[in-house]
C-alpha cells in the first residue's frame, strides 16, 4: 500500500484491495453455496440436515475467525508506522491463539453437539444428517483457524490477491468433493449432505497448506520473515489480540448467530418451510459478500492511514467504502426483485419450495441494504481500532430489539415464519443507523487528538 493525495488515487487503491477480497469472499460463500445446493440435490431431508448444520458451525466459525482477523489491524498500523520487524512476532502470537481456539472448539463440540442436536424437534434423519455433517468439519478446524491468521497477515499488506489464489484454488477443490462424496461418484462412497462436511474438512487442510507456501517462498511476506524463527507463547500479545479481536469476533458473532438461531427456532415448522428458509439465507449471504469485502478493505485501509496519522485520508476511504457498498445494495436488491424464480430454482426444482423460497427473498431486499451501511461502517471502526461499543451496538440491535421483535410476530400474529425476517430486517436497521453515529464520534475525537498533537509539537 502506498499513501494517496486524489480521490483518483484512492479509487484506484480501494479497488485494487478490494476486487480480491471481493473475488476470495464470493469464492468461500461459492463453497457454502455448493454445499448446500448439493446436498438439497441429493435429498430434501439431506438440505435440512445441512441446514441445521450448517446454522450451527457458522455462527462459531465466524465468530471465533473474528477474533483471529484482529491481527489485521495490529499488522496494517505496525505497516503504516514502518515497524515491519515486528510483524513475524505477531503473526507467531496469532497462530498461537489459533491452536487455542481450535481445542476450545473442539472440546465444545464434543461435550455439546449431541445435547443441542437432541434438544431440537427434528426428525431423526435430519438430526443424524447434521451430527454426521459436523463431525466431518471438525477435522479441519485447526488448519482453518491457522488459515484466518495467515490470511489477516496476507491482507494486511495489501497483497489481497494472494488470498484470492489460495480461495480460487479451494473452490474446485470443494466442489470436485462434494461431486464424489456427496453421490458416490467414480467409486467414491455415496454419504449425501454427510459428504459435504468431508469435502469441506478436507479443502480447509488445502488452503491452509497453499498458504503457508506462499508465506515461506513469496515477497512481502518471505522479506518479513514470518514464522522462519519461533517465538513462544506470550499472554501480553495474546491480550493484545484480545482485546482487539474479542470485540470483533462478538460482533460477528452476534449477526451471524441471530441468523442461525432464526433457523432454529424455525425447526417447528416443516421440513420444506425449514429448507426454503435456509436457500432464502444462503443466497442473501452470497450478495452480503460485498458489504463484508468492502469492511474488510476498510480495515486495511483505514487502518493503514489511521497509524500514519491521515486522518483526512481516513475519512475520505470511510465515505468512498460506504458510499460504494450502499450503491451496490441497491444493484443487487433489483436482482431479487426481478430474478427471484431464477435463483429459487438454483436450490431446489419442488414447486412448493421454489415458491417459498422467492417469498423469502422479498424479505431479503430491506436487511441486505442495512447490512451494505453497518458491515461496511464496523470495518471503518475496526481500523481505528475502535471495537468495543460496535459488538455491543450489534447485541442490542440484533438480539435485544431484531430477535424478540421477530419471536412474537412469527408465534403470535398470522405472519409465522416471515414473522422472524421482519425482525432480523427491523435488528439490522437499527444496528446501522448506531454504528453510523459512533463513527462520527470516533472520527471527531481523533481529529481532536491529532489537533492537540499538532499543537503541542
Amino acid at each position: 500500500m502506498i499513501p494517496t493525495t486524489s480521490l483518483g488515487q484512492k479509487t484506484i487503491q480501494f479497488l485494487h484491495i478490494l476486487f480480491p477480497i471481493l473475488i476470495t469472499q464470493i469464492a468461500l460463500s461459492a463453497i457454502a453455496f455448493f454445499d448446500t445446493n448439493m446436498s438439497g440435490r441429493f435429498g430434501t431431508a439431506d438440505l435440512a440436515g445441512v441446514a441445521i448444520g450448517t446454522s450451527l458451525w457458522i455462527p462459531v466459525q465466524t465468530g471465533l475467525n473474528g477474533i483471529l482477523i484482529g491481527l489485521t489491524p495490529i499488522v496494517s498500523q505496525l505497516l503504516g508506522k514502518r515497524r515491519e520487524g515486528e510483524v513475524a512476532y505477531k503473526v507467531m502470537q496469532g497462530i498461537w491463539l489459533s491452536l487455542i481456539v481450535s481445542f476450545f472448539v473442539l472440546a465444545l463440540g464434543a461435550l455439546a453437539l449431541g445435547p443441542v442436536l437432541g434438544f431440537m424437534n427434528l426428525e431423526p434423519s435430519v438430526r443424524s444428517i447434521a451430527f454426521r455433517f459436523l463431525t466431518a468439519i471438525s477435522f479441519g478446524v485447526i488448519p482453518l483457524f491457522g488459515y484466518t491468521v495467515l490470511r489477516s497477515c496476507i491482507d494486511a499488506t495489501g497483497q489481497t490477491r494472494v488470498s484470492m489464489f489460495i480461495t480460487l484454488i479451494a473452490l474446485p477443490v470443494n466442489v470436485g468433493l462434494n461431486y464424489l462424496l456427496i453421490f458416490g461418484n467414480l467409486g467414491f462412497p455415496r454419504m449425501g449432505g454427510v459428504g459435504a462436511g468431508v469435502a469441506s474438512a478436507i479443502t480447509y487442510w488445502v488452503i491452509f497448506g497453499v498458504a503457508l507456501l506462499f508465506i515461506f517462498r513469496a515477497e512481502p511476506f518471505k522479506n518479513l520473515r514470518i514464522l522462519r524463527k519461533f517465538h513462544a507463547l506470550s499472554p501480553a500479545a495474546i491480550k493484545e489480540q484480545l482485546l482487539i479481536g474479542v470485540p470483533i469476533g462478538f460482533s460477528i458473532f452476534f449477526e451471524t448467530a441471530v441468523f442461525s438461531t432464526v433457523t432454529l427456532l424455525m425447526s417447528r415448522f416443516d421440513t420444506i418451510t425449514i429448507a426454503a428458509h435456509q436457500a432464502a439465507i444462503n443466497f442473501a449471504s452470497m450478495l452480503y459478500m460485498i458489504p463484508l469485502s468492502i469492511c474488510m478493505s476498510l480495515t486495511i485501509l483505514v487502518g493503514f492511514e489511521a497509524g500514519s496519522g491521515r486522518l483526512k485520508d481516513a475519512r475520505q476511504y470511510s465515505l468512498l467504502g460506504i458510499g460504494s457498498a450502499a450503491a451496490m445494495s441497491l444493484a443487487t436488491a433489483l436482482v431479487l426483485l426481478f430474478a427471484g424464480s431464477h435463483v429459487a430454482g438454483l436450490y431446489s426444482t419442488d414447486p412448493e419450495v421454489i415458491a417459498l423460497i422467492k417469498h423469502f427473498l422479498i424479505y431479503a431486499i430491506f436487511f441486505q441494504i442495512s447490512d451494505a451501511i453497518a458491515t461496511p461502517t464496523q470495518g471503518v471502526l475496526r481500523g481505528y481500532k475502535d471495537v468495543n461499543p460496535a459488538f455491543i451496538i450489534c447485541f442490542v440491535a440484533y438480539w435485544i430489539i431484531g430477535l424478540p421483535i421477530g419471536y412474537v410476530l412469527a408465534e403470535h400474529t398470522y405472519l409465522g415464519a416471515y414473522g422472524y425476517w421482519i425482525g432480523l430486517i427491523t435488528g439490522l436497521a437499527i444496528g446501522a443507523a448506531l454504528l453510523l453515529n459512533r463513527l462520527f464520534k470516533v472520527q471527531r475525537r481523533f481529529a481532536a487528538q491529532y489537533a492537540g498533537t499538532q499543537t503541542e509539537s
